[in-house]
Order: C-alpha cells, then structure tokens, then sequence
C-alpha cells in the first residue's frame, strides 16, 4: 500500500472504493490490487 496526497487519479479507476476509517482515507480496488492507497 502507497501513501499518497491526491487519490483523484485513483478513485476514477475501475473497481475502486473509497473508505474511511478513523480519519484516514483509503483506496482499495479488488480488480487492481497493486492501485491500494490511503492518505492522511
């Protein structure tokens, strides 16, 4: 999993899903693994 500033990129892809856990915003893509990410 990468830590990035901007998700924007990410949440457009295919497969991709927001989540929100304890201030933290991550995105996990099922279909793309490689795509995880979480900011903050």
């Amino acid at each position: 999993m990468k830590v990035r500033r901007s998700l924007r990129a990410l949440k457009a892809r295919p497969g991709a899903q927001v989540v929100r856990r304890r201030g933290t915003t991550f995105v996990l893509n099922k279909k793309e693994p490689r795509f995880k990410v979480r900011q903050g």
